[in-house]
């Protein structure tokens, strides 16, 4: 005798079946189904920062995150997370203290995007090339991502004090960065962080968790912080709450 809970999810699987074409019983009509509900979990997994320290992108996932990044998905999430990040913002009450209310952005595919780099690393399924990476940032054609401008110019306009907080090196990556930044419309943020010889070597979480505890040691309250790895988002001074952007392509440890 099945129980009232077995029989409706056998009703739920039968009308999953029949959306995808299943013919017969299965759980999965064919190998792309099974394939694209994998990629799908393994997405949910990265974004909830319970699959970690992954080097690549599973092979067999190569068309569901280039499908994803290009077909549209991706910009809605963006745009679903912006307005979020505005309903808190307006939320907020505003102090006469406009000198110490921060806010932080990551830079690299928060800020400006790196899915024209990407999109020749097979959308992260090649592992991370240093050296390649480092000669595109040089180049500073990684266009805005418009959602995030506009939150950054809607930020400034309401008296925050924005940081730009990225592990890129200043000693090579310093001037391009800014001078991409700047062509691409991020102007008037408050400072631009970038890693220094003395954080050399260190992780991402160790390298802007100092960075953020010196901003609160300086007198900032972090009202929020961004960014589209969980390393932007976890260790100290974190601020009153953070917010994490979509990134299939690569994780930062």
């Amino acid at each position: 005798m099945r129980t009232v809970w077995e029989i409706l999810v056998m009703i739920f699987l039968g009308i999953c079946l029949k959306k995808i074409g299943a013919t017969k019983p299965a759980y999965y009509s064919s190998y792309s189904d099974l394939t694209h509900c994998y990629c799908l979990s393994w997405r949910l997994g990265v974004e909830s920062n319970n699959v970690r320290a992954w080097r690549t992108v599973p092979t067999q996932c190569l068309r569901y995150v280039q499908f994803y990044m290009l077909g549209g998905q991706y910009e809605s999430d963006l745009e679903l997370i912006v307005e979020q990040i505005y309903s808190y913002i307006d939320e907020i009450l505003l102090t006469n203290t406009t000198d110490t209310r921060a806010w932080i952005l990551d830079v690299d595919d928060t800020c400006i995007s790196n899915l024209l780099y990407y999109t020749g690393k097979r959308f992260g399924c090649d592992p991370f090339d240093p050296m390649g990476f480092k000669t595109w940032a040089i180049r500073g054609e990684c266009p805005a991502i418009p959602a995030v401008l506009r939150l950054f110019r809607k930020l400034i306009q309401t008296g925050f004090k924005v940081f730009l907080l990225t592990g890129r090196d200043e000693e090579t990556l310093g001037q391009p960065t800014i001078q991409n930044l700047h062509s691409q419309g991020f102007v008037g943020y408050e400072r631009l962080i970038l890693r220094t010889r003395d954080y050399k070597g260190k992780s991402a979480v160790s390298f802007k968790s100092a960075m953020r505890k010196q901003l609160v040691e300086q007198g900032y309250t972090i009202w929020g912080s961004v960014g589209d790895q969980w390393s932007d988002l976890v260790g100290d001074c974190l601020g009153e709450r953070t917010f994490k952007l979509p990134n299939p392509m690569y994780f930062v440890p």
